[in-house]
């Protein structure tokens, strides 16, 4: 049952991660306008009403979609995160993680359900800014897991934390690198989504609950 929990889970993260970034394609095509990665934001796509917005023409004939797609992202980290359980050690900072990741979930799903253009206060604070600290956060505390499958991940989970903290500082100063303050925020907001798209198919190559068997043989 373990294992069927933890499959569940995995399937779980990697589907919503899928997902995303499909409808995110499928919805920037639809803009009649171009849809620069550089130059808008990731929350343009979901925007309700056309116009200008701090400076840039933001108008997504498909938003709901969008909008759909980051609620349901943020539901399935969520349960993925549940029903991976017993593929996690049984630590602190693997507690912590996974707590972090819950956040991250429920930020996406505030993205979704308060796009910018119609509540842009809950859709900062309790949407992208939980999205970017929880979710850098949780990546940063991977370098703690020493056992089980995901303990393999743990350089790439750290190394992308630190590169999402770096850019969310750069992004919310208004600083692009010449990747532009859109291609900044993907930089923040996308290593989550990766690192646990990858989690999700390692999972499918490992034996998920392996690591907290106990031996037969005393040592």
């Amino acid at each position: 049952m373990k294992r069927i929990g933890v499959l569940s889970g995995a399937i779980g993260w990697f589907v919503g991660v899928v997902q995303f970034f499909l409808v995110m394609v499928l919805v920037q095509l639809a803009w009649t306008t171009p849809y620069s990665w550089t130059n808008n934001n990731i929350s343009d796509l979901g925007n309700e009403l056309c116009g200008t917005f701090s400076g840039r023409y933001v108008c997504s004939p498909l938003h709901t979609l969008m909008n759909v797609s980051f609620t349901t992202g943020g539901v399935l980290i969520i349960l993925g995160t549940v029903l991976t359980h017993a593929a996690w050690p049984h630590t602190l900072p693997a507690r912590v993680i996974r707590s972090l990741l819950v956040a991250t979930g429920a930020g996406w799903m505030v993205a979704g359900l308060f796009p910018a253009d119609v509540n842009e206060n809950l859709h900062v604070v309790g949407g992208a800014f939980a999205i970017f600290t929880c979710g850098n956060l949780a990546l940063l505390m991977t370098a703690f897991l020493t056992t089980g499958p995901l303990s393999k991940l743990r350089r790439w989970g750290f190394a992308f934390g630190v590169l999402g903290i770096a850019a969310m500082l750069l992004h919310f100063s208004g600083t692009g690198l010449g990747l532009g303050v859109g291609g900044m925020e993907r930089v923040t907001a996308y290593g989550v989504p990766i690192w646990l798209a990858v989690a999700g198919f390692r999972l499918f190559l490992t034996d998920p609950v392996d690591h907290q068997r106990p031996s037969l043989v005393r040592r």
